[in-house]
């Protein structure tokens, strides 16, 4: 099913990357009929520029009611394809763009290594960074409307239990539907777009510089 009002949006955010000093490892699009959605997924290599993450992915979610329901407000999108489509034209739904963000962390660097320590050290130790860059990042985001969160993942050894994945997961949303044209569309995107980056090489600084492990 074709998107043409998300493609754009979607060679928008393309274009806008390739103005920027962003080392993009994975741009890629993606539709799933049977749920009528689709999205874009972008990978951003962060293993050269920071000591403890390894990359941040922003994935853009979208979908055939939103799409529709976008063309049937926009100026000069009469010969949408779906327009034709009464179940997905009468949906009421929300005009946004859902956004979430992912930085990955080196797990290896950032908890102590294996030793004589109490079962629990390596997360312990972990937990306090996290709680520290928490904060920062809370404090950061708070004229946002984001939810941000911790995903983590844990295993055993004989040394104890330790961390196999550190995410920082944010929830952003780009609010269109009160635009009326797709140029409009696109300059909103695009201003977006920038806060979202610079806020997410905050949080990227903010993460970095939190991680302290004790020497072994």
């Amino acid at each position: 099913m074709p998107y043409p009002i998300f493609q754009s949006v979607v060679n928008k955010i393309n274009s806008s990357l390739h103005k920027r000093n962003i080392n993009v490892i994975k741009f890629k699009t993606w539709e799933e009929s049977k749920i009528f959605a689709a999205g874009l997924e972008i990978v951003i290599d962060l293993k050269d520029s920071t000591n403890h993450l390894t990359h941040l992915s922003i994935n853009f979610d979208w979908d055939s009611f939103r799409e529709a329901a976008l063309a049937t407000k926009l100026s000069g999108t009469d010969g949408h394809p779906m327009l034709k489509n009464k179940n997905l034209t009468e949906a009421n739904v929300n005009l946004a763009i859902d956004i979430e963000l992912v930085w990955h962390f080196d797990v290896e660097r950032c908890q102590p290594q294996p030793g004589d320590h109490d079962d629990n050290y390596r997360i312990q130790m972990a937990s306090e960074w996290m709680e520290r860059a928490s904060k920062r990042v809370n404090e950061l985001l708070l004229s946002d409307d984001i939810i941000t969160r911790w995903h983590i993942e844990i295993d055993g050894d004989e040394y104890g239990k330790y961390l196999t994945a550190i995410n920082l997961l944010s929830y952003f949303q780009f609010n269109i539907g009160n635009l009326e044209s797709l140029n409009e569309v696109h300059d909103y995107v695009a201003r977006k777009l920038t806060h979202l980056l610079y806020k997410a090489n905050r949080i990227i600084k903010i993460a970095d510089d939190s991680v302290v492990i004790p020497a072994a």
